[in-house]
């Protein structure tokens, strides 16, 4: 089975990675992308997103002949789709994506063939819609090809390892199919693979980051509360984490990423009425961004220069997929706030430059820590006392040593 040709539809954070760990293991990869400049780059050796040691992995997987890349799909023995499913402006799953793929699979399905989904779907969408488009080609689930869902379970800035060693759950049309993915994805993956249906497994994946989103709208629900009550935040969690069945996770600018700020809705999609507690913390998550704004419009005047630590959505990564820093960007600039923002992962997104740190605090009147960036955490209150005139900031992901640059002059806004 691990010699099989596998096509793989989708060359983005997680399609190109995976193409990668199964062609650098023997397994021949055809990679599929609709966008000729990223094609083209891979077929070199390059990669076109930033994530450790995945140039390393592609060059290594062109060079020996195992990966190869094209904007067409060809016959395979397994077809993996890795595309995006984005939320469309009434926060339903834009699957568009999903059935675009599948329709340029189809013509090329035959008997004994294997189709894994890891992109994140709502709860039946490959029994109720996937299977009925991809059977449009005359064959049949079970008995003429296998289809199962696989959903990805990584972070950017570690894909590589956690596609390797997390654990992997796996969701077939039938209990055969379900083991025959096993035995593929037991090319690469040293974490336990366990297998089960095809609804559930779609279900266990938004689980996961609908139990992440709930836990840091808790958080951010008891940094309001203790800043109502006159209380820091920041020291209540830490000592409540001192209780040896309490952690709290941190307070921050709201949710961003590929996952968790998404997945949450394809379960309110699906379950409205059920799902009362995942829309609060969709609510007080996405609310957070108009919070800083209030906060930053109530401590400097419209039309001052604003500077903003950090566009991408967590830190040491250049994604910047539903990123809050983006929107509380774009609230500033509608209130007449001159808006300059610092990310070494960024240089541009929608008119948005990103500059230097020293053009950034020049004639600023506030420097606004978003993202906790290596660069930002190592940054000295002596050089950046030299660069801003006025010496105040807002420190939103606690980055920096309060005592520290209180010595040298700052102070911070609440």
């Amino acid at each position: 089975m691990n010699k099989n040709r596998i096509c793989i539809l989708g060359l983005g954070y997680i399609g190109l990675p995976t193409a990668g760990m199964f062609a650098v293991n023997g397994v021949p990869v055809l990679g599929v992308d609709t966008k000729k400049e990223i094609v083209d780059e891979i077929s070199r050796g390059g990669v076109h997103i930033m994530e450790p040691g995945l140039r390393t992995i592609v060059s290594a997987a062109v060079s020996s002949g195992n990966l190869n890349v094209s904007t067409e799909v060809a016959p395979a023995d397994v077809f993996v789709i890795a595309v995006p499913t984005p939320l469309t402006e009434k926060k339903r799953a834009d699957l568009s994506y999903l059935f675009d793929a599948a329709s340029m699979v189809m013509p090329h399905l035959k008997k004994g063939d294997m189709v894994i989904v890891e992109s994140t779907i709502p709860p039946g969408t490959i029994q109720e819609r996937l299977i009925p488009l991809l059977e449009q080609g005359g064959l049949k689930v079970n008995a003429d090809f296998d289809i199962v869902h696989c959903p990805e379970r990584v972070i950017p800035g570690k894909i590589l390892f956690e596609l390797v060693e997390n654990d992997r759950i796996i969701g077939g049309s039938s209990q055969e199919a379900a083991a025959r993915a096993e035995k593929l994805y037991r090319t690469f993956v040293r974490g336990s693979i366990f297998l089960t249906d095809l609804v559930t497994a779609e279900m266990v994946k938004l689980i996961e980051n609908s139990y992440r989103d709930v836990n840091i709208a808790f958080a951010n629900e008891l940094s309001l509360t203790c800043r109502h009550l006159g209380v820091d935040p920041w020291e209540a969690i830490r000592l409540a984490n001192r209780h040896p069945r309490v952690k709290i996770l941190e307070p921050g600018p709201g949710v961003g990423g590929h996952c968790i700020a998404v997945d949450p809705w394809f379960i309110v999609e699906k379950a409205p009425l059920q799902s009362k507690l995942i829309q609060a913390a969709r609510a007080i998550n996405d609310s957070m961004p108009g919070v800083i704004v209030e906060r930053i419009s109530a401590s400097v005047p419209a039309g001052a220069v604003v500077t903003l630590l950090g566009l991408t959505y967590k830190a040491d990564v250049d994604d910047i997929r539903e990123s809050p820093s983006l929107v509380i960007a774009s609230l500033l600039k509608d209130l007449g706030f001159l808006v300059k923002a610092v990310d070494p992962y960024v240089t541009e997104y929608e008119g948005l430059s990103a500059v230097t740190l020293e053009e950034g605090l020049k004639e600023s009147a506030l420097m606004v820590a978003l993202v906790s960036h290596s660069r930002f955490r190592s940054l000295k209150p002596q050089h950046v006392k030299a660069l801003m005139a006025d010496r105040r900031i807002m420190d939103i992901k606690r980055i920096f040593d309060r005592a520290l640059w209180e010595a040298e002059g700052f102070s911070f806004i609440e």
